[in-house]
């Protein structure tokens, strides 16, 4: 899924506060240690949720109570208090769900190896970011949120062309297209990382108000969930070749 959450920057008179309680870098560690502690338990209950004869139908409504939770949180990021702990709930179950599919599908490993994969991505990122290694310029911002939105959308309409039997084969061809293109929505997961810490640092020195930590911590762990679904995507396909 797309990360449009953490692209709607700051302007506007909507972050002007002045209440003493602020944005903080501590804020939005807190807060997506929150979000996590409730994702990873949820997570556990969907993986015991599928068997190899059926797979839940659930999921459906978790998926797409996933897409509002996203465009909800994007266009009122006040509600993401709320938000954020029941989305972190659902999606845990549902990622779980789909982690132990692809288990079942491909053998043990692919599950351990998509999470290593997706937590080095997370930790490059942050190190690239730290160090300004790579820098986030406003074209880069525009770049990246173009590219994310397109994305969101196409992966919205694949969903709903699959009700009747329509499936997209870039999404889940095995062939040299279908890789290229997860490859490529894996990289523009990671770059959204680098968006989700230049909104959280710039959010810090505007003296956001203290309701953006669990915006920020939200936008984060949207892109994680995007990132290791992606990574996992990407792992079943090179086991199909």
């Amino acid at each position: 899924m797309a990360n449009p959450v953490l692209t709607r920057g700051f302007g506007g008179d909507n972050l002007i506060v002045d209440d003493v309680e602020r944005m903080s870098v501590g804020g939005v560690g807190r807060s997506t240690l929150i979000l996590f502690a409730l994702f990873l338990p949820a997570a556990i209950w969907g993986w015991t949720q599928v068997s190899l004869q059926r797979f839940p139908t659930w999921t459906i409504g978790a998926i797409i109570f996933g897409f509002v939770a996203v465009i909800a949180g994007a266009f009122r990021p006040q509600w993401t208090p709320v938000i954020g702990p029941i989305y972190a709930v659902v999606e845990g179950a549902l990622v779980g769900a789909i982690s132990n599919v692809y288990q079942n599908a491909y053998g043990e490993g692919i599950v351990t190896n998509a999470i290593l994969a997706t937590f080095l991505t997370v930790l490059v990122m942050a190190v690239l970011y730290v160090t300004r290694t790579i820098r986030v310029t406003d074209r880069m911002r525009s770049i990246v949120i173009g590219a994310t939105a397109g994305i969101f959308v196409f992966y919205l309409a694949t969903f709903a062309l699959s009700f009747f039997g329509v499936n997209m084969p870039l999404v889940w061809d095995a062939g040299p297209l279908g890789i290229l293109f997860s490859l490529a929505v894996i990289v523009l997961a990671a770059f959204n990382l680098l968006i989700d810490f230049d909104l959280i640092e710039r959010g810090v020195a505007a003296g956001a108000p203290k309701w953006m930590n669990w915006f920020a911590a939200f936008g984060l762990v949207v892109t994680v969930v995007w990132l290791y679904l992606e990574i996992l995507r990407l792992l079943g396909k090179l086991h199909r070749r």
